[in-house]
């Protein structure tokens, strides 16, 4: 008997689609049987139980426990307010978890498409997240939620999210006026209808710079310098550029080195991260760091080396302290700056808080990181850039949740 086989074969759009179809279905099954089961208690109990189809007030979603330093100080804010929110993360080792709030009920929705389920039937009056691609990828608009508002998490470029990052959102938290200037030119350049837009300043790095004034000053064991590396991620990034020729490079200063590779390349670059870690063991001159936190590690380096991360701006401006970054070839094109012909407000930034690194200054990079920790000659651009991306320094959580009540009021009116 012969048998006629059929392979199919679904790209990768279809599926994506069919996938939001399943997702919707499911959710809409979800929100039925849950109707259904409220109707029948209803009518079991006599008429005493109420059916509410109240949304909530605001819901709070981070993607990655790595955010809970954004969310911490409005989640803080709103308790002391007596206000109540739900915060929905989709690690279930967040801090947040852990927390003993009254009015913030914080809550494990699941990973992946879990999340994704839940997200998407979510019911809420307001929506804030510093997650991207809402409405680009799984993560759909709810129809039981009114309004969706982004937070920058950095003080850096609004240009450098995948395609699309921002665009479905109502409305925009930003950390300074440079921020504004770059959604308008791109939401012009694309035809997009204007998004609300309200400058807060940069919850973030107010949490870092309450740290370190409530802080002791570093006790030194050693009279060593600290050098943290601290690389993005993806094909640019200084790891995958340079590599061991780096490390080896800063070893050869014998100051204590700490390598905090980005959390999305311990995920997506986890063969390369296992491969160096193996190569380069710690010892008590090399430490490699991936605490969710981390204000230890930018308190404790004396100069930092990076690429285009935007770390660069936690230490440059909340620690005041110099910077070597490497020149990079960042390949645009699936990110909002292809749509952008000028330089990248950070391109032109970087410079004026420290010095490129360049692969020749390798055999002697002692000599460039002890005249760029004695020189104060780059203090004047860390007073530019924190002056043009860290506006309302100290009260972004406060403004967050002002704007958050006042957009909440004008919803029900």
């Amino acid at each position: 008997m012969a048998y006629n086989i059929i392979l199919l074969y679904i790209d990768p759009g279809t599926g994506s689609m069919l996938f939001t179809i399943l997702i919707g279905l499911v959710g809409t099954a979800m929100f039925l049987a849950k109707k259904l089961w409220l109707k029948l208690k209803f009518r079991l109990s006599g008429g005493k139980v109420t059916i509410s189809e109240e949304n909530a007030p605001y819901v709070i979603f981070s993607d990655s426990k790595n955010y809970w330093s954004t969310f911490k100080p409005v989640c803080d804010e709103f308790e002391r307010r007596g206000m109540d929110v739900v915060y929905w993360t989709a690690s279930p080792d967040d801090p947040a978890l852990n927390e003993e709030y009254e009015h913030v009920n914080c809550e494990f929705i699941g990973e992946g498409n879990k999340a994704f389920a839940r997200l998407n039937m979510m019911r809420a009056d307001i929506c804030l997240s510093t997650t991207p691609g809402l409405d680009v990828y799984q993560w759909k608009r709810s129809r039981y939620v009114k309004y969706y508002v982004h937070i920058m998490h950095s003080a850096a470029t609004t240009l450098l999210y995948r395609m699309f990052g921002m665009d479905y959102y109502d409305a925009l938290l930003l950390t300074g006026d440079f921020q504004r200037k770059e959604v308008r030119e791109l939401e012009e350049v694309r035809k997009d209808p204007p998004k609300e837009i309200e400058v807060v300043g940069c919850v973030y790095l107010d949490g870092l710079k309450r740290k370190l004034d409530e802080s002791d000053r570093v006790q030194r064991e050693t009279d060593k310098k600290t050098i943290l590396l601290a690389p993005s991620w993806g094909d640019a990034a200084i790891l995958k550029v340079y590599g061991k020729k780096l490390i080896d490079a800063l070893i050869k200063t014998g100051y204590r080195i700490i390598i905090r590779p980005h959390p999305q390349s311990i995920k997506s670059e986890k063969d390369m991260i296992e491969m160096l870690m193996k190569e380069y063991p710690e010892n008590e001159d090399l430490e490699w760091n991936n605490d969710v936190d981390n204000f230890d590690v930018l308190r404790r380096a004396d100069i930092m080396i990076t690429d285009f991360s935007a770390v660069i701006l936690d230490f440059a401006l909340v620690f005041d302290k110099p910077v070597i970054y490497a020149e990079y070839d960042l390949d645009k094109s699936v990110y909002d700056a292809a749509w952008i012909e000028h330089p990248l407000w950070q391109e032109e930034m970087f410079p004026k808080l420290g010095t490129a690194l360049k692969e020749e200054q390798f055999d002697d990079l002692k000599s460039v990181i002890d005249s760029m920790i004695s020189s104060g000659s780059f203090a004047s651009g860390r007073k530019k850039a924190r002056e043009e991306a860290w506006m309302n320094i100290g009260h972004s959580a406060e403004l967050t949740v002002d704007y958050l009540i006042r957009k909440s009021e004008q919803l029900h009116i």
